[in-house]
């Protein structure tokens, strides 16, 4: 299962986003930050290397939007988290998989970045405060995995220049709190898990999945950890390789890529 923000669809796809699903073949891949109506997704992006794609766009043009590439049939397409603020920017799309004993979903989901100014930082703290209940209701009701571009590096491991990023939106106190609050249970007893730093503890730059189109990013790895797997316990139980793959660059995000034990 994999989850990547394209930086807009059209622009991955132009650069071999299609040939490397092929070559992967994840049985699911979570998209985000599409920058495309339904309509240019049906000129041939409404599949995606044999999987097909569910899609949750943003009332404007050109802006944010979800989608899930899924090799299996969904039961189910839910889509938005109830808000008209957020659900009117396509930030959340779930494919529920209910098979008879047992229930769980595959979530794509963007949350808001804060970094163009304090509007849009008080946006997303509004945005936290939402989507907190609706993943404890949803909790309670079945498992999940959410794929999700955070916006939000968690810990000082998660990016590089953490000292000179402690009041900038992304590594705000209030951000890793709300973080920590949402991971607060250790494995096994109820809380969100972070699937990858449950398989990599202490790992630094190669868990990077977001670099900054400035200077020199890219080429001197000074990346920041925000692309996440959120999973119940349950199946963050069944996980078991994860990897950041950067041999190729789709935007300005790299694919974060976990195999579970479990089937569709």
């Amino acid at each position: 299962m994999t989850s990547l923000n394209l930086n807009g669809i059209r622009s991955a796809a132009r650069k071999g986003l299609q040939a490397w699903v092929q070559e992967a073949a994840p049985d699911c891949i979570c998209v985000q930050e599409l920058r495309a109506q339904a309509a240019e997704l049906a000129d041939g992006l409404e599949a995606l290397a044999g999987l097909r794609g569910h899609f949750y766009c943003a009332e404007k043009k050109g802006y944010a939007g979800v989608g899930i590439y899924s090799r299996h049939e969904p039961s189910e397409v839910r889509s938005g988290i109830g808000v008209p603020e957020f659900d009117a920017e396509g930030r959340w799309i779930e494919l529920r998989f209910d098979r008879p004993g047992r229930r769980f979903s595959v979530i794509s989901g963007y949350f808001p970045s804060g970094s163009s100014g304090p509007e849009r930082q008080l946006a997303k703290f509004r945005f936290l405060e939402a989507i907190g209940p609706h993943l404890q209701a949803l909790r309670a009701e079945r498992e999940f995995v959410l794929c999700s571009d955070v916006n939000i590096a968690h810990q000082e491991i998660d990016l590089k220049n953490w000292k000179g990023n402690l009041k900038n939106s992304g590594f705000l106190p209030e951000e890793r709190a709300w973080m920590t609050q949402l991971l607060g249970r250790e494995l096994g007893q109820g809380g969100l898990v972070d699937v990858y730093r449950h398989l990599h503890p202490s790992e630094g730059p190669a868990a990077y999945t977001w670099w900054s189109n400035r200077g020199q990013a890219w080429a001197n790895n000074v990346g920041w950890r925000i692309d996440y797997h959120l999973a119940t316990p349950a199946l963050a139980a069944l996980a078991r390789e994860a990897s950041v793959y950067k041999a190729q660059r789709f935007s300005d995000h790299a694919p974060l890529s976990i195999a579970y034990d479990f089937g569709l």
